[in-house]
């Protein structure tokens, strides 16, 4: 084992310290933690990774001793927030939802600063892209359009559909198989009556939302909007 990853502490028992915790033990590391508020590291961490509320980093990095490599987890937060430490970051590009295994496998890991994040990334099987803090805004931007935008489509989709009698397992397939093609086609894999020019179903579509979801026509005409160009 990498002697930077002797022994981690992991600070803050959300559902990501938590995941990275297991994660890591199940790599054969030696973990500290999760440890809630006001508990301290163990002083023999090579490795104190920060998976704490962005706006609590700061703080949370002034208690740690000089000595180990004190990093975070967030996605738009720069390497300033942790001093004068052996700074890094490391943010994993998925989802931890509560109460699921997660398998960060093969998963994309935005990190940044000292070498020991793109070591941790790795033993995690993760693969680490570099990501320097004049970017992170717009990187953890992409992020959440690509996942946080997709639920509240989704969920307006499953809204006005349920006036319809749908419920949100039946557009699972067309939303799965529209991700399978762009993951493939990009913004080829577009389909349906925008791309096809069809001014008269897209008028229908606006009436239906008109009638049954009216706090969501704004929304589709963005969408609409947006796709046409």
């Amino acid at each position: 084992m990498d002697l930077d990853l002797e022994r981690i502490a992991i600070v803050g028992a959300g559902r990501l310290g938590t995941a990275l915790a297991a994660a890591l033990r199940d790599a054969g590391v030696r973990v500290d933690g999760p440890l809630r508020r006001g508990e301290a590291p163990d002083a023999e961490a090579s490795v104190v990774l920060l998976c704490v509320p962005d706006a609590a980093i700061a703080d949370a990095a002034a208690t740690i001793p000089p000595g180990p490599a004190v990093g975070h987890c967030s996605g738009a937060t720069t390497l300033e927030p942790l001093g004068n430490h052996r700074a890094f970051s490391l943010h994993p590009l998925m989802t931890v939802p509560a109460g699921r295994p997660t398998d960060f496998g093969g998963v994309p890991c935005a990190v940044a600063g000292d070498p020991v994040a793109a070591t941790l990334a790795r033993r995690l099987g993760m693969r680490p892209i570099e990501v320097a803090d004049a970017d992170r805004a717009a990187y953890h931007a992409a992020a959440s359009i690509a996942s946080n935008f997709l639920i509240t489509l989704e969920d307006a989709a499953a809204r006005l559909g349920a006036t319809a009698g749908l419920i949100r397992e039946d557009l699972l397939p067309i939303v799965r198989a529209t991700v399978d093609n762009w993951a493939a086609l990009g913004r080829d894999a577009l389909t349906g009556p925008i791309a096809r020019g069809d001014a008269a179903t897209v008028a229908k579509h606006r009436r239906a939302l008109a009638e049954r979801t009216p706090d969501l026509l704004p929304l589709y005409d963005a969408m609409a909007e947006a796709t046409r160009r």
